[in-house]
């Protein structure tokens, strides 16, 4: 596919080369997706729309990744591009509180998305419209050494609280430890906040935490600090994995020291091939199986800047973008999975379950840094470390969470 037609700059710092103006029949882009893969990824898709659409020009600017998170607040208050790349969750909704993001929900009903892209919906949506078309995402759960199971009897994996707890004493009677983890730099401590809650109390009471609409010294907030605090006391986690960071985590995985590890499915290029076939992976455990499922998905997505000079062209590449055909050829070369149900999968164990899992799902989450305030992640974050080092200091933690809430969402 010849590519002659795509205006293509490599933007460092916040500059704003080549990203002014659109003249008509032009789309102005500006990307994140500087690293090769989905740089290339998308000049081939970029294209196949313009061989579609020969009346249509896209100029694709792409921005180095830390540049790119100032240069957005820039440009889309001086210089609007027709399209951008950004996330969805909080960082997304920044942006439709100030205006900044144009309105979506025709495109996603003329394209019956709402049923296309029904387990991101959610991830799309404030005051019940759609800001932007997903693209990419990718799944959580809990990747598994299949042969220790196998060593200590278990020939399934869990599916409720209760099996995930007795295999975990089983695990530990065998000399091996439940699961790896490392808190250094936080996060990974959020991700066992996040499923916690949303198995306790489910997707539509976690948006609302996130939203600072409830108070962390709630009783359903307790009663998820009270599940994770079962899993602690019963000696689940890494010892001293407040040491280190998540990828230092990895080897007591790989070398039979620990038989899980709850992470996004970026980890799968990390595993040895020596034990790349011995791990598998299976969906957080059901706590309440009355409660619809939610998961933790984090979601790269387009938007249509507000100030946008080509907004007519730019709702045909967005509706473009969210073809399945389309999704599925970006998605093959991201290594990500498409949101877009009717996607062609790419061929590998760990996409092909987390794509069932996925669209299975009654809504996504982001992860708890994309979907909350970032003065409050990094304080809640702080919590959650401290909570599974030492846990008797529960109700201390929840109430400094709770003032921190109370200060940032006073508004």
């Amino acid at each position: 596919m010849s590519m002659r037609k795509i205006a293509f700059a490599t933007v460092l710092g916040s500059g704003l080369a080549a990203a002014g103006m659109a003249e008509a029949g032009t789309i102005i882009f500006n990307s994140n997706t500087s690293d090769p893969a989905p740089k290339a990824a998308f000049e081939t898709a970029i294209a196949e729309f313009e061989a579609a659409n020969p009346d249509i020009d896209v100029k694709f600017n792409v921005f180095d990744h830390e540049a790119f998170k100032t240069a957005i607040r820039n440009f889309l208050t001086t210089e609007p591009p027709d399209v951008v790349t950004w996330f969805a969750g909080n960082r997304m909704k920044v942006f439709v509180d100030r205006n900044l993001f144009e309105d979506l929900t025709p495109l996603w009903q003329e394209n019956g998305l709402d049923e296309k892209m029904a387990s991101s919906r959610s991830a799309m949506t404030i005051a019940d419209k759609q800001w932007g078309v997903p693209y990419a995402y990718y799944q959580w759960g809990v990747y598994y050494r299949e042969d220790l199971f196998e060593q200590v009897g278990v020939t399934e994996p869990p599916k409720t609280w209760e099996e995930f707890k007795e295999v975990g004493a089983k695990l530990n009677e065998a000399g091996i430890t439940p699961v790896t983890i490392g808190t250094k730099f936080l996060w990974t401590a959020a991700g066992w906040f996040d499923y916690i809650n949303m198995r306790t109390n489910g997707l539509d009471f976690h948006i609302e935490l996130m939203d600072g609409k409830v108070p962390y010294t709630d009783e359903r907030v307790v009663k998820t600090f009270e599940n994770w605090k079962e899993l602690i006391d019963a000696d689940f986690f890494l010892a001293n994995h407040a040491n280190y960071s998540w990828q230092e985590a990895q080897p007591f995985l790989y070398q039979g020291d620990a038989a899980m590890y709850l992470i996004g499915n970026f980890i799968v290029p990390q595993f040895p091939e020596s034990v790349a076939d011995k791990i598998g992976f299976f969906q957080f455990p059901m706590i309440d199986e009355g409660i619809p499922v939610g998961e933790d998905a984090p979601t790269d997505t387009l938007h249509i800047p507000a100030g946008a000079k080509n907004k007519e062209d730019a709702l045909k590449f967005l509706s473009y973008m969210s073809e399945a055909g389309i999704q599925g050829e970006l998605n093959a070369a991201l290594g990500n999975l498409p949101p877009n149900k009717e996607a062609p999968v790419p061929e590998d164990r760990f996409l092909e379950a987390g794509f069932e899992m996925l669209a299975d799902a009654a809504g996504l989450a982001q992860f708890y840094d994309r979907d909350t305030d970032p003065e409050m992640a990094k304080i809640g974050m702080q919590g959650f470390q401290e909570f599974m080092v030492k846990p008797d200091r529960q109700d201390a933690i929840l109430e400094r969470l709770e003032k921190a809430r109370q200060r940032i969402f006073k508004n």
